[in-house]
């Protein structure tokens, strides 16, 4: 049965999935960044609204210059998220960039398996792009108790507790 021809007590328990319009960007090669399948399961599981996300994943001076030129910091992060609002039919739209040689240094610096790792910032990115934020300590631990049950569905450990990481090697 359609939500639209359900009764209003039981049409607002059901969430109509969130419809994601999805772009990827490959800027660098390499045979170990995620697919589009997963990227798309990443993002939909995270996503509360409708919304049209480009992802783009960059090489390190990418990675820099973006963050110098829209967050004055003159070095590579992991993730940026760049939200540009919100069409008049609701839909939100921005950005997702993952700088790769940031993201693989990190996932082995911490011993996570590296597609986990692009799982966490992907869902990290996508809150971020629907308001979400980890500027105080009450806004961190809303955010992080998001991304931990997120992650916790697709059986991927908790990526703020080191126990949790893979073993040596």
């Amino acid at each position: 049965m359609p939500t639209s021809d359900m009764p209003r007590a039981i049409r607002a328990k059901v969430r109509e999935p969130a419809q994601l319009s999805l772009a990827v960007q490959y800027t660098i090669e390499d045979p170990d960044f995620p697919s589009r399948a997963p990227l798309r399961r990443w993002i939909s599981a995270a996503l509360e609204r409708d919304a049209a996300i480009t992802l783009r994943i960059v090489d390190a001076k990418e990675g820099r210059d973006l963050n110098l030129t829209y967050r004055k910091k003159n070095y590579a992060t992991n993730v940026l998220t760049f939200v540009y609002g919100e069409s008049l039919d609701g839909v939100l739209s921005g950005d997702i960039v993952l700088c790769a040689p940031i993201v693989a240094k990190e996932a082995r610096r911490q011993r996570k398996a590296l597609l986990h790792h692009y799982a966490h910032l992907v869902i990290h990115g996508t809150l971020h792009l629907q308001g979400y934020d980890h500027e105080t300590h009450a806004e961190a631990e809303v955010m992080e108790r998001r991304e931990i049950a997120l992650l916790e569905r697709m059986k991927i450990a908790n990526p703020y507790r080191a126990t949790n990481q893979l073993g040596p090697g």
